[in-house]
């Protein structure tokens, strides 16, 4: 798969998720450990997205701050407002299979906001 097809790809997918997560904000039968994974995974994503564009070589991985410091070696650092963005790391496999405490309680508002900013921004970046 090219390059930008395989950008697209993760765009329309991050929006799979992002779609889901606008659903179930205000459900209280949803736990915070699964917003927070389809948070994570719309993250994933849409970092991956960017780096496709860019030709920048990533693993499969969950972890956030490594897909974040792999944008910043290729020229790309996130803005700051979106230094937070690996706080979401945890649920993308530890949280699925751990109990999640209530000191750990997802801010659903906070976290869906910084997906939606990672959006813009990386879109910003793709280009139609």
């Amino acid at each position: 798969m090219k390059r930008r097809e395989q950008a697209l790809l993760l765009l329309q997918k991050a929006a799979e998720d992002e779609a889901l997560l606008d659903e179930v904000a205000d459900s209280a039968r949803v736990s915070d450990a699964v917003f927070g994974f389809h948070c994570q995974q719309a993250a994933e994503k849409l970092l991956k997205a960017l780096l496709s564009e860019l030709g920048a070589p990533f693993g499969k991985t969950h972890n956030l701050k490594l897909l974040m410091d792999l944008l910043h070696d290729a020229g790309q650092p996130l803005p700051a407002d979106l230094v937070e963005l690996d706080t979401l790391t945890p649920f993308g496999a530890f949280f699925r299979y751990e109990y999640l405490s209530r000191q750990s309680s997802l801010d659903r508002k906070k976290a869906r906001t910084m997906v939606q900013m990672l959006r813009v921004h990386v879109e910003s970046k793709i280009g139609p």
